[in-house]
C-alpha cells in the first residue's frame, strides 16, 4: 500500500515517541504486535497487572481462602479501596469516591440523591444528544420523583446556560462527547448551574484517564463514570461515584441495599443508611471485576496527569493534521472541535460510508469504532498510544478512502456491536 502521508510526519512521530515521558508504560499492556488499538474510549486493553490480579483472587483469595477472604483480602473495603485509586485521576479526595455498580445504575443514584436536595424544583435539564443511558435514565429518574418532574431536553447548538432558572434542579452533562469528542467547560457550567440554584451532574466516562479532571476544584456536585475506557478495567467494569462533601452527610439515594446500610451484618429489618460516600453502596458488588479494575488502576500511581493532557492533545493534533494533509482529506469531514483544548482524547470524522470505512480499517490492522449513522471514532489513551500509531492509522485509513476499498468492506457484518 502506497503511503499517503507525508515523510516528515513519521519523522516527527518517531521523534515525539523517543522523547516521550509516557513511553515506558506501554509496556504494562498486552497488546496484539500487529495491532493498531485506537479504542481505549470504548474499551480498554488488558493490562499485565489485571490479568495477575485476577489470577491471584481466584486461585489464592477464593480459591483457597473461600468466603473468608471477605476479611482476610478485605474483599469488604474493596469498593472504598478501588474508590480511593479513581479519586486522584478525576481530581478529588479519596473518601468522596465509592467503586460500585454500573455507569448507568450510579447515575440513576446519583440523579435521585440531587433531585431529592432540590425540592420544589421540577427540571433536569440535559442535552438531547448524550449518550442513550444518560437520556433514559434521566427520564425514568424524572418519572420517579413525581408528577411534576420532568427532563428539558436542549437540541444540539442550543445555550444551556440559557436553559437555567429557579425551576432546574439538577444540569446533567456528559463531559466529553462520546461521537465527537467535544468537551464541555465544567467549571464555567457547574458555576452556571449553582448561580440559578441548581446542582450538576457530570458524566466522565470519555473523561477518566484521559484528561486532569478536578472536580473538587469545579466545585461539582456529583460525577459518575466507568472502569473500562481509559482505566482499562475490563469489559462491564465496575464504575464509580464522586459526591462532594458538602452532600454526604444526609444522601437519600433511591436504590438502598444493604451494603449501604450502616451496620449491614447486624441484618436489621429497617434501613440505616452509612455515613459520607458509602450511602451510595447498594448490594454485595462482584469481586472479581473489582478486583481486575484494582490491579488495572495500579499503573496509574505514578503518572503525572499533566503529562497525560499534554500526550492526548498532541496525539489529536498530529492525527487531524495528518488526515488534512492527505489525499483523503476532502472526503473526510472533521465531526470533532478543530481546536485541541475543546476536545477530549478522541478525534472524529464524518464520512457517509463510516461502517464500511471502518470495517477495512479493522481488517488492516487499525481498530477505531464508528457511531450511528457516519461517525467514525478514534481514542488516544496517552498512556499506551504512540506518535507513530497515530500517523500509521491515519495513513491507512486515508488509502482506504481513496483507493474505495471501504465498498466491499461495507457489505461485511462486524457483529452486533459497532
Amino acid at each position: 500500500m502506497a503511503a499517503r502521508i507525508d515523510a516528515d510526519l513519521f519523522s516527527r512521530a518517531k521523534a515525539a515517541d523517543a522523547a516521550d515521558p509516557l513511553g515506558g508504560y506501554r509496556a504494562a499492556f498486552d497488546l496484539p504486535v500487529d495491532t493498531i488499538y485506537l479504542d481505549g474510549n470504548s474499551l480498554g486493553p488488558l493490562t499485565h497487572a489485571a490479568r495477575d490480579g485476577v489470577s491471584a483472587t481466584v486461585d489464592t483469595e477464593w480459591g483457597r481462602g473461600l468466603v473468608g477472604s471477605w476479611n482476610t483480602a478485605d474483599w469488604i473495603g474493596l469498593a472504598y479501596r478501588v474508590g480511593a485509586m479513581i479519586a486522584p485521576l478525576i481530581g478529588a479526595a479519596p473518601e468522596d469516591v465509592i467503586c460500585c455498580d454500573s455507569t448507568s445504575v450510579n447515575l440513576y443514584k446519583v440523579l435521585g440523591a440531587a433531585l431529592a436536595k432540590r425540592p420544589g424544583r421540577h427540571r433536569i435539564v440535559a442535552e438531547r444528544d448524550n449518550f442513550p443511558t444518560d437520556l433514559y435514565i434521566a427520564d425514568q429518574a424524572a418519572r420517579r420523583a413525581g408528577p411534576a418532574h420532568h427532563v428539558q431536553w436542549l437540541a444540539p447548538g442550543q445555550m444551556i446556560e440559557a436553559a437555567l432558572d429557579e425551576d432546574v434542579a439538577v444540569l446533567m452533562l456528559t463531559h466529553v462527547d462520546y461521537r465527537t469528542g467535544a468537551m464541555h467547560d465544567m467549571a464555567g457550567l457547574t458555576r452556571a448551574a449553582h448561580a440559578a440554584g441548581a446542582l450538576v451532574v457530570w458524566d466522565l466516562a470519555h473523561s477518566a484517564g484521559a484528561i486532569d479532571l478536578d472536580v473538587a476544584g469545579c466545585n461539582v456536585d456529583f460525577a459518575i463514570g466507568c472502569g473500562y475506557k481509559y482505566l482499562n478495567g475490563g469489559p462491564g467494569a465496575p464504575a464509580f461515584i464522586y459526591a462532594a462533601p458538602v452532600h454526604q452527610a444526609d444522601i437519600e439515594q433511591p436504590l438502598t441495599g444493604w451494603f449501604a446500610h450502616a451496620a449491614p451484618f447486624d441484618f436489621s429489618p429497617g434501613f440505616e443508611s452509612r455515613a459520607g460516600i458509602g450511602a451510595f453502596l447498594t448490594g454485595t458488588p462482584g469481586i472479581l471485576g473489582m478486583r481486575c479494575l484494582e490491579a488495572a488502576l495500579s499503573i496509574w500511581r505514578d503518572v503525572e496527569l499533566s503529562d497525560i493532557r499534554d500526550k492526548s492533545l498532541a496525539l489529536g493534533a498530529l492525527f487531524v493534521e495528518a488526515v488534512a494533509t492527505s489525499d483523503a482529506a476532502p472526503m473526510l469531514a472533521l465531526a470533532s472541535p478543530r481546536e485541541p483544548s475543546r476536545r477530549g482524547s478522541q478525534v472524529s470524522f464524518h464520512h457517509p460510508a463510516a461502517h464500511g470505512v471502518m470495517q477495512a480499517l479493522i481488517a488492516d490492522g487499525v481498530i477505531g469504532d464508528m457511531r450511528a449513522p457516519d461517525i467514525l471514532r478514534f481514542g488516544f489513551a496517552p498512556l499506551y498510544t504512540r506518535y507513530i500509531d497515530v500517523v500509521r492509522a491515519a495513513d491507512r485509513l486515508a488509502a482506504i478512502v481513496v483507493d474505495g476499498r471501504f465498498e466491499s468492506a461495507a457489505a461485511a457484518d462486524g457483529g452486533a456491536v459497532t
